[in-house]
């Protein structure tokens, strides 16, 4: 586990924060449309579901890899992982917001970028727009299987 302080926790946090706000969106050329890095990525980051915070040497991690991810979005040609499933989500309908049964599709772009190996997760529920769900460094081999595996579960929470 990496050693930290709170001050460079936070430090690097809030670099985060402001970098994700000023995205907005990133054109992704497999898609051929914009990637959105919209609040549920960046409450992704912090979270690994509703109420539960991810552990702080996780958040850490993927805080100083965020910079990569708009990166790795914009020079993806190649999908290396598609995934579907259904799962309940929070759709805002009619001015409110519902806890919905729908079709989730995560999609995977790996990339060696600044000698680091990471996945980068695109999300789409629905029909509706993709946007960025998380970044995820270094993969394992399943011994087993001898293959990469996307998810070690569930896509939703990694």
């Amino acid at each position: 586990m990496m050693e930290f302080t709170d001050e460079q926790f936070k430090e690097i946090k809030q670099k985060a924060e402001k970098l994700y706000k000023s995205l907005g969106g990133v054109f992704c050329p497999y898609f051929k449309e914009k990637i959105s890095f919209n609040a549920q990525g960046l409450e992704h980051l912090k979270f690994q579901k509703h109420n539960h915070m991810r552990p702080r040497h996780i958040q850490y991690v993927r805080f100083k890899l965020l910079h990569l991810a708009p990166q790795i979005i914009g020079l993806s040609y190649t999908l290396q992982g598609l995934s579907h499933k259904m799962n309940f989500e929070w759709i805002r309908i009619n001015s409110r917001t519902e806890y919905v049964l729908k079709l989730v599709s995560y999609y995977e772009f790996v990339s060696i970028l600044e000698g680091k190996r990471m996945r980068i997760i695109i999300k789409q529920i629905g029909d509706g727009q993709k946007f960025y769900w998380s970044i995820i460094p270094f993969w394992k081999q399943d011994k087993i299987m001898d293959i990469r595996r996307m998810s070690y579960g569930n896509p939703e929470s990694d």
